[in-house]
């Protein structure tokens, strides 16, 4: 018996010197000799030995297999990050004449996603990042077992932030495009990422830490996460971040991110930001901040034409003629869409994949990204009556629509809609605290009426308003159209 477990530690201490510690084979060695006696002793150890060996043997094919698995994968991996990188692809897209040249701005930010790229590389062949996917599910599960890995990543992620229309979102999706298709990585917007995390908070509720263990199950299906339009408005989002992104970074997530805001300015003045604070702070000590300096607005460089946005009350019939024309021959009636959670939303009309919807039904009601996700992953259009100014007086209904608009550029949707004024015009009520402090107050000599009485201050729909008349005027153009048709 001494020997038989004297040889099973002798394989363990030889796979241990060469790739750390591993789990204790499951023997099937009773310990108690009471219970043997005479032959039948002999009968149980010749049993347990060839139990044993086998345990082995099994044990040392599927250590082996799991490390031949994973050097074919960097094989793979390497011969892939030798032949491409998003510069690479940048400039073939150029000498293509897909995009515009001479942009510095944007040639400094492909440098920084070349450097993440050649790293995130560089580690996976060095056996430091756990990149793979789980398709070889035997060798993979093996793998992330026996061999030891680090908590926080050893490379940093990237955090690109600056004006609107500056190619951001682009240039992220080109670096995750070229990534190996095996890697564990996950592009989403911000907007839906929020949208799993409740709703993976719910499924777990009652769990002593759910944010941790939600965290796990994002972890497991991707270990770089690129994250599209990071903004945080809502104070329920914002005391979840620190801690969930606590957990993600032990976890050794890597992240990619874009916004519009610098990480310092992030849910600026809103509800106990002070708990947000450390978010912040490991943000910025996780990822390389990148700012994108560049003045220029390609979305504004399309053809600009008006499209289906219609100025006016009076071209409420051209928009309802349009509808007409594009269900053609269908029926638009009442329909009833699933969003997150078994919730549903009333689409007043729908048919042939567009719905038509008066402003008030969509914006003015407490509705959110969850219903606005619903609705356009069953309709590819949206004809919206009667979009208003924004101002003071109508300040939520403002940030419904601003979320309707990021939703509906995310999914590639199409809008019809009449509007009392140009997108230009649509927040022209809005303003941040740094733009109303330059705004001379009112006088002896200026009447009350010349005041703005519905100037509407406010950081988040201020910083917002560019991003959303930029969106709306590239979504009119001529090329979103017929590249969505």
């Amino acid at each position: 018996m001494g020997r038989i477990v004297g040889s099973v530690r002798h394989f363990r201490s030889a796979l241990r010197g060469q790739n750390g510690v591993l789990r204790r084979p499951k023997c099937l060695i009773e310990n108690n000799h009471n219970n043997f006696h005479g032959g039948f002793v002999d009968r149980v150890i010749s049993t347990n030995v060839e139990k044993i060996n086998g345990s082995v043997r099994q044990n040392a094919f599927m250590v082996s297999r799991a490390v031949s698995t994973e050097t074919a994968a960097k094989e793979t991996v390497s011969a892939e990050l030798n032949k491409a990188g998003p510069l690479v692809e940048y400039e073939r897209r150029i000498a293509a004449s897909e995009l515009a040249d001479g942009d510095t701005c944007q040639l400094g930010t492909l440098r920084e996603l070349q450097r993440l790229y050649d790293q995130l590389g560089e580690s996976a062949d060095a056996g430091k990042l756990n990149l793979y996917s789980y398709s070889e599910k035997t060798g993979r599960w093996l793998w992330a077992r026996f061999i030891p890995q680090s908590s926080y990543s050893s490379v940093k992620g990237l955090y690109l932030y600056g004006g609107v229309g500056t190619g951001k979102t682009m240039l992220m999706d080109l670096f995750y495009d070229q990534l190996p298709c095996n890697w564990r990585k996950k592009r989403i917007h911000f907007h839906d990422f929020m949208l799993n995390v409740h709703s993976h908070l719910q499924k777990h509720k009652g769990v002593a830490d759910p944010l941790e263990v939600v965290a796990g199950e994002i972890s497991d299906e991707a270990i770089l996460l690129c994250l599209d339009e990071f903004m945080v408005t809502d104070v329920a989002d914002a005391l979840i971040l620190n801690r969930l992104f606590g957990h993600l970074f032990s976890n050794g997530l890597i992240l990619v991110a874009t916004s519009n805001r610098a990480p310092e300015n992030l849910y600026e003045n809103g509800l106990q930001r002070d708990l947000f604070l450390p978010f912040i702070a490991i943000l910025k000590e996780r990822c390389v901040a990148y700012e994108i300096a560049s003045s220029v607005d390609y979305r504004k460089l399309t053809s600009a034409q008006q499209g289906f946005y219609f100025i006016g009350k009076d071209s409420l019939e051209l928009l309802k003629q349009k509808f007409r024309e594009l269900i053609g021959e269908h029926e638009a009636r009442p329909r009833e869409v699933e969003v997150v959670m078994g919730r549903t939303l009333q689409v007043p009309l729908g048919a042939k994949g567009c719905a038509y919807f008066e402003f008030d039904e969509l914006c003015n009601r407490p509705l959110g990204a969850a219903d606005y996700l619903g609705l356009f992953k069953n309709f590819h259009t949206l004809a919206l009556e009667g979009v208003p100014i924004f101002g003071l007086h109508n300040r939520a209904a403002a940030y419904r629509f601003v979320t309707l608009v990021d939703v509906m550029y995310e999914n590639k949707a199409r809008l019809m809609c009449t509007a009392e004024v140009s997108p230009l015009q649509l927040f022209s009520k809005v303003v941040t605290i740094a733009d109303a402090q330059h705004i001379a107050p009112r006088t002896a000599s200026r009447s009350k009426g010349a005041d703005e009485s519905d100037l509407c201050v406010d950081n988040e729909l201020g910083f917002a308003k560019d991003r959303i008349i930029s969106r709306l005027t590239e979504m009119n153009s001529r090329e979103y159209l017929e590249h969505h048709a």
